[in-house]
């Protein structure tokens, strides 16, 4: 045996003992040495962190704040202890203090924030200004948990534009979380906290799907039966399309199956599920399988063309799961939401539990109200991410969730896409390079 045959079968036998993501670090390195030798930049749009950030939310977020430690001074101020914001004619204070501040880096930004949720969503003025300086201040706990009111509207508004959807159809309630890994954490510990999922169900996976969603399912607390959907779909040419044959999406079908995880678009081929495949799973689970509970990971949705959630294709059956880290760059942030539509599948299964269970599951919300059966599903996903004893300090930070909403309406307010364009020649650029060296 020659002596690069050896070495061939050595990096053979090394490579299939790294996991999933240190494998992901060893192409980088490749790639960084090729990069090295040529004159490409390598662009990183992958699992990590993206190598690009959202530099004017950034800017109107800090000018918020320093606006806000200014209106905690006006209180009081003691060197470095100061009081607490006040809402009376706070609206007026930041106009006056946008005046005043016109060279102050994101300023401009900040000014059509506030001026968008008044004259976009009629908030009544001082409520909206407030809410944002005393959610970057950060003085009180949220509330409510689930999510500040007024940054729920705007964040919603952001994501079913996103996703594919139509505002005066979404009903979506939103729950904000430190990003869509503790959406994954907090959303199977409740489907199975509420019986909609029990060890050894049948959980059905659209792989190839970001790689938690295969370990997750063989931790001891779950141990599910997992049942594959393969993109195995070929193009005329014999090139894989990442698209779901109909003899795969089939097996949806099968009623034992409780729940259906994807990713979408996919990670890694980062692909849509096309506008046929998503027709046909509507179909199935409407005539075959109507209990099906689906949960969608959106993350890459905002860098496809004409892109369509389940979540809004098939809201009933559906949670949705967004995060914003890699579209603004902020997966230091831990940005995302869980959406899931005021009527759904989830509260009638559980309704539909039989009574030994609704008994257990009532004891546990107890503590929260003298009528826990009422608590929505997506409630109790709040409550059991604080072990329901600790609800009361449940919900993602108040900064962050300012941060959020500057993020969504930044998004919104770019009627011409400028933000987008310049991100997909980005994320062409990257996929280029990769497919090119």
């Amino acid at each position: 045996m020659n002596d690069r045959k050896i070495k061939r079968e050595q990096l053979i036998e090394k490579v299939k003992a790294l996991s999933p993501f240190e494998l992901k670090d060893e192409l980088i390195n490749l790639a960084k040495k090729s990069e090295q030798k040529g004159v490409r930049v390598l662009l990183n749009a992958g699992r990590g962190n993206p190598n690009w950030t959202a530099a004017t939310p950034r800017q109107a977020f800090f000018t918020l704040g320093q606006f806000s430690v200014h209106e905690s001074q006006r209180i009081w101020c003691d060197g470095d202890l100061a009081g607490m914001p006040e809402k009376a004619g706070i609206y007026n204070r930041f106009k006056t203090y946008y005046s005043n501040h016109k060279t102050a880096e994101g300023i401009e930004l900040l000014d059509k924030i506030v001026d968008y949720g008044i004259e976009k969503h009629d908030f009544e003025p001082d409520s909206w200004v407030f809410e944002l300086v005393d959610g970057i201040i950060g003085d009180n706990y949220p509330v409510p948990d689930r999510m500040l009111i007024r940054i729920e509207k705007v964040v919603r508004e952001y994501l079913i534009k996103e996703m594919g959807g139509s505002l005066k159809d979404a009903t979506q309630d939103l729950f904000a979380v430190e990003g869509g890994t503790a959406a994954m954490c907090y959303i199977f510990d409740s489907l199975i906290a509420n019986y909609l999922m029990n060890k050894g169900d049948k959980l059905a996976l659209m792989v190839p799907i970001f790689t938690p969603y295969i370990d997750i399912p063989d931790l001891p607390r779950y141990q599910f039966d997992v049942v594959e959907v393969r993109a195995s779909a070929m193009s005329e040419e014999g090139r894989h399309t990442w698209q779901y044959p109909k003899e795969e999406l089939d097996k949806l079908a099968d009623p034992s199956i409780k729940a259906l995880c994807v990713v979408n678009p996919s990670n890694p081929p980062s692909v849509s599920i096309d506008e046929e495949s998503m027709d046909y799973i509507k179909k199935i689970v409407e005539e075959k399988n109507p209990n099906l509970i689906i949960i969608t990971d959106d993350v890459y949705g905002t860098f496809a063309d004409n892109f369509k959630s389940l979540m809004v294709t098939m809201p009933y059956n559906t949670l949705g799961v967004y995060s914003f880290s890699k579209y603004f760059g902020v997966t230091g942030w831990r940005l995302g939401v869980i959406a899931l539509a005021k009527e759904n599948i989830f509260n009638k299964l559980i309704s539909e539990l039989p009574k030994d269970k609704k008994d257990i599951i009532a004891e546990r919300y107890s503590s929260l109200t003298t009528e826990p059966e009422k608590i929505k599903f997506i409630d109790r996903i709040v409550a059991d991410s604080r072990q329901v004893a600790l609800n009361h300090t449940a919900g993602l930070s108040t900064p962050l969730q300012v941060q959020m909403a500057i993020f969504s309406i930044f998004a919104l307010l770019d009627s011409d896409n400028i933000y987008k364009e310049k991100q997909s020649l980005f994320v062409e650029s990257a996929n280029i390079y990769y497919m090119t060296t």
